[in-house]
């Protein structure tokens, strides 16, 4: 399978720092990156990495709706089934699987990392 794009959270997940880090090696390959929070609002002083940012305030739905998942795969323009999705909350990350997205669970740095290394090719 060939990724187009990665789909991270806010809270929990791109705050860590080495899914942040992470992050940053994805764009530099050329894959579209898009954030996708259960926020009320933009979350400040984010960096220019994102393709798209979704915020669950803004659009009056959250994750695990199927459509916030939709809407960001619509807004970085790749099919779902080309994402990847990463969340520290299991239940947000069967969301993503639900709409097409390939789920990584977020519970340690390592492993995270390891596992999008092999997915994206890194």
């Amino acid at each position: 399978m060939m990724y187009e794009a990665l789909v991270v959270d806010y809270a929990g997940t791109y705050t860590d720092p080495g899914v942040a880090a992470v992050v940053d090696v994805v764009r530099a390959k050329g894959l579209r990156v898009a954030l996708l929070s259960n926020a009320d609002y933009v979350p400040r002083g984010l960096p220019a990495v994102f393709d798209a940012v979704v915020v669950s305030g803004e659009v009056g739905f959250g994750k695990p709706d199927p459509r916030i998942y939709e809407l960001a795969a619509n807004r970085i323009r790749v099919a779902p089934s080309r994402c990847v999705y990463v969340d520290d909350v299991a239940a947000y990350v069967r969301g993503a699987v639900a709409v097409g997205m390939t789920g990584v669970h977020h519970t340690a740095v390592e492993s995270t990392v390891e596992e999008l290394a092999v997915l994206l090719d890194l």
